[in-house]
């Protein structure tokens, strides 16, 4: 195996903004901002919008999405000239 050319792999706190979840695992991820976490360690913090303490599928409960802005945006770019 090369040395020198793998992404450093260590703990880091994800943090799920839309449902003030956070858990801890391991990624080659990197953030400038850090957390103390339970165990009194500081650990790199990532934020994220979804997780599955706030995904659809894993809560059960729906999302309403402004898709209207989305059929707008692709009419406009693609419609027929």
């Amino acid at each position: 195996m090369k040395k020198d050319i793998h992404p450093e792999y260590k703990e880091i706190v994800f943090h799920d903004t839309s449902s003030d979840f956070k858990f801890i695992t391991k990624s080659t991820m990197t953030s400038s901002e850090t957390i103390t976490w339970e165990d009194g360690n500081e650990y790199p913090l990532v934020k994220v919008e979804v997780s599955s303490a706030s995904h659809p599928f894993y809560t059960g409960k729906k999302l309403f999405v402004d898709t209207a802005g989305r059929v707008e945006k692709f009419n406009k770019r693609y419609k027929k000239k």
